[in-house]
C-alpha cells in the first residue's frame, strides 16, 4: 500500500473520524448501501476502475470480482485504520487486482481517459470543494465511462434537528448535505461538470428508532463540515447542546418512537 499524505486540519478530522469506526463492516446500514450502490453499478470483466474513499473495500472487493483478472481496481483513502482492514481483507481473498493507496483524493494525479469507473460510496459530501473533485474524475474517465456516487438529502441523518438545536443556543451550523441535498441539484452539478445520461435513484434507508437511540445521533460535538463552529466551542457550552438536542428529539417522539430519515441518492452518470 501507498502513502502519500499531507492532509490539512480539516482532513486530518475527517481522517481521525473515520479512523475511529473500526466496526465500519459490522454497520448494517453501511453494508445496505454498499449493496445497494453495487446493483447499480453497470460495470464489466476488465474494467479499470478508480474507488474514492474506499474505506474497509466494501465496494472495491466486490467490484474487484466483478472486473476479474483482466480489470484493476485502485482504492484511495486518508483513513489509515480502514484500509489496512481493506488490505487484510485482500490478502485473505488473494486478490491480486486491487492496489491501495492512502491519499487526499482531492490531490490525485492519473492520466487523463484512464478509467471506466470512479466511483465515491458515501464520502462525496465531506469533499472541500466537491465542484472541483468532481471535474477531476471527469478528467480520469474515459470516453464513455461511468461516475457513480451517493449523497444524502437535505432532511437526512437528523441534519435538520441537529441544526435547529444549534440554531436555538445561537449558532449556525451549516448543512453538510447541501450542495447534494436534492435530485435536481446532484443531476445540475453533474452537467455543470459535463456528464450526461444522468440518472439518480432515490432510496429511503430510514426507520423509527427508540427516543435514547435518536438522542445519541448528536453529542453536541460530532460534526463533519469545512466551517464547523462547534470544534472551538467549550465542552459547557456542548453539553448545552446535546440537551437542546434531546429536548427537540422528545418533542418528535411518536408511539414508534422517531423516525430517523436516510433519504439517499445514488448517482450515476456517463464521461
Amino acid at each position: 500500500m501507498l502513502i502519500y499524505t499531507n492532509l490539512n486540519e480539516y482532513k486530518q478530522q475527517v481522517a481521525d473520524y473515520f479512523n475511529g469506526r473500526t466496526n465500519y463492516d459490522g454497520s448494517e446500514f453501511a453494508n445496505l448501501r454498499a449493496n445497494r450502490f453495487l446493483e447499480l453499478l453497470p460495470l464489466e470483466n476488465g474494467y479499470k476502475v478508480l474507488d474514492i474513499a474506499t474505506g474497509t473495500g466494501l465496494i472495491a472487493i466486490p467490484v474487484a470480482e466483478i472486473v476479474g483478472h483482466q480489470g484493476k481496481v485502485i482504492g484511495v483513502d486518508i483513513a489509515s485504520v480502514l484500509l489496512k482492514q481493506a488490505q487484510n481483507k485482500i490478502d485473505v481473498l488473494n486478490l491480486k487486482n486491487i492496489e491501495l493507496i492512502e491519499v487526499d483524493a482531492e490531490f490525485l494525479i492519473f492520466t487523463e481517459n484512464s478509467f471506466d469507473a470512479v466511483l465515491c460510496c458515501s464520502a462525496v459530501m465531506v469533499f472541500q470543494n466537491i465542484f472541483a473533485a468532481l471535474k477531476d474524475w471527469y478528467r480520469f474517465l474515459k470516453p464513455g465511462g461511468i461516475v457513480a456516487f451517493n449523497a444524502y438529502a437535505e432532511t437526512s441523518l437528523m441534519t435538520p434537528t441537529i441544526i435547529q438545536s444549534c440554531s436555538n443556543c445561537g449558532i449556525d451550523l451549516p448543512n453538510i448535505h447541501e450542495p447534494l441535498g436534492t435530485v435536481e441539484k446532484c443531476k445540475n452539478l453533474l452537467k455543470k461538470v459535463g456528464f450526461n445520461n444522468i440518472e439518480v435513484t432515490t432510496e429511503q434507508f430510514g426507520k423509527y428508532i427508540s427516543v435514547d437511540d435518536a438522542k445519541n445521533i448528536f453529542d453536541g460535538n460530532t460534526w463533519i463540515h469545512p466551517e464547523n463552529p462547534l470544534m472551538q466551542l467549550p465542552l459547557e457550552q456542548k453539553e448545552i447542546l446535546k440537551a437542546e438536542f434531546a429536548k427537540i428529539i422528545e418533542d418528535l417522539a411518536t408511539d414508534k418512537g422517531v423516525f430517523h430519515d436516510i433519504t439517499t441518492f445514488f448517482v450515476l452518470a456517463r464521461k
